[in-house]
C-alpha cells in the first residue's frame, strides 16, 4: 500500500470519528440545560436529605446519615396521614378525571354544530393556572357570597350559609371539585385525539356483524385507546400526587390536616418550617414511591404490548 493511499484511509477514519461526534454536539446544549435544571436539583435534594439542614437554626447543621429517614417510619405523625391523604387525592382525581374525560371525548368526537366552538369552550380550564383557578374556586365557596350558597340556598339544600372551605367535612370534597374541573380536559384532549385515529371501517364492520354501541364502545374504542389510557393516567397520577399549588392557595392543608396530602406536608415543612434537611428526606420517599408505582403500573399494564 502507497504511502498516498494510507494517508487518505487515516483521514477517512479520521472525517468518520469527527461526524460521529457531530450529533452529540448538537444535543449538547441540551444535555447541559437537562443537567443544570433536573439532575442538578434532583441530586442537591439527596445530598440534603442526609443532613440536618435547617437555615432557621444553622449552628445544628451537620450530616444526619439515616436519622431524617428512621424519624419518617418512626416518629412522624403526620407522615402516614399525610401518605393516606394522597392516596385518596390520587385515586379520587385520577379515577373521576378519567372517567368524565372520555365522556366528554367521545361526546366532542360526535358531528354536531359549533362542535370547534364547544370544544374550545370545553378545553378552556386545561388552559388557566393553578392560581386563578384558585382564586376562582375560592370566591365560589365564600361563605358570604360564594355562588354554592346562593343555588344551595334558594334550591332549599342549606338554611345558611356554609364555610365549605373551613369545614372537615366538606373541605376535601370541595377542593376535590375544584382540582376535578381543571383537571377533566387533559384526559378529554388526549384521548379525543387517540379517538380520531380509530379506523371508521372497524365501526362499520361492528355495525354489520349486528353489534350495538355499547359492545362497539367495548371490543374497538377501548381496546385501542388502551395505551393512551395507560399513558395519561401514569402522568395525571404523578402530577395529582405532587399537585401542591391549588391546595395551598384554597385550603393550606387544612382545616385540622383534612386536605394535608404528603406533597403539601413536604411544602408546609420545609418552605414555612424552614427545616430542608427533613423536607428533602421526605421528597426522597415520594421520589421513590412514585418511581416504584411507574415501573409496577407499566409492567401491569403491558404498555405498548399487543394483548
Amino acid at each position: 500500500m502507497s504511502s498516498k493511499q494510507l494517508s487518505g484511509d487515516v483521514k477517512v477514519k479520521r472525517k468518520f470519528k469527527i461526524d460521529n461526534w457531530i450529533p452529540y454536539l448538537f444535543i449538547l446544549p441540551s444535555f447541559l440545560i437537562i443537567a443544570t435544571f433536573l439532575f442538578y436539583p434532583i441530586g442537591t435534594v439527596f445530598y440534603y436529605s442526609f443532613q440536618h439542614y435547617d437555615i432557621s437554626a444553622p449552628f445544628y447543621n451537620k450530616f444526619a446519615g439515616f436519622e431524617n429517614f428512621v424519624k419518617i417510619f418512626t416518629a412522624d405523625k403526620l407522615f402516614f396521614p399525610s401518605l393516606m391523604t394522597s392516596l385518596k387525592w390520587v385515586v379520587s382525581q385520577v379515577g373521576l378525571q378519567l372517567i368524565f374525560g372520555l365522556l366528554f371525548a367521545v361526546m366532542l368526537n360526535q358531528t354536531f354544530k359549533l362542535r370547534g366552538f364547544v370544544r374550545a369552550i370545553a378545553f378552556i380550564p386545561w388552559a388557566i393556572s393553578g392560581v386563578l383557578a384558585s382564586v376562582m374556586w375560592s370566591l365560589m365557596y365564600n361563605e358570604h357570597m360564594g355562588v354554592f350558597n346562593d343555588i344551595l340556598m334558594k334550591l332549599g339544600i342549606i338554611s345558611e350559609p356554609q364555610a365549605f372551605l373551613a369545614s372537615t367535612s366538606s373541605a376535601f370534597i370541595a377542593v376535590v371539585i375544584a382540582e376535578l374541573w381543571r383537571g377533566i380536559p387533559f384526559f378529554a384532549i388526549t384521548l379525543l385525539a387517540s379517538l380520531q385515529s380509530i379506523p371508521e371501517e372497524l365501526y362499520e364492520a361492528s355495525d354489520i356483524d349486528g353489534a350495538n354501541k355499547w359492545e362497539s364502545f367495548i371490543h374497538i374504542t377501548l381496546p385501542h385507546l388502551k395505551n393512551t389510557i395507560v399513558l395519561t393516567t401514569l402522568l395525571r397520577t404523578v402530577w395529582e400526587f405532587n399537585n401542591v399549588d391549588l391546595i395551598f392557595n384554597l385550603t393550606g392543608g387544612g382545616p385540622a390536616n383534612s386536605t394535608t396530602t404528603l406533597t403539601m406536608y413536604i411544602a408546609n415543612l420545609a418552605v414555612n418550617g424552614s427545616d430542608f434537611g427533613y423536607g428533602s428526606a421526605l421528597t426522597v420517599i415520594s421520589f421513590l414511591l412514585l418511581f416504584v408505582f411507574a415501573m409496577v403500573y407499566l409492567k401491569i399494564t403491558r404498555y405498548e404490548r399487543e394483548d
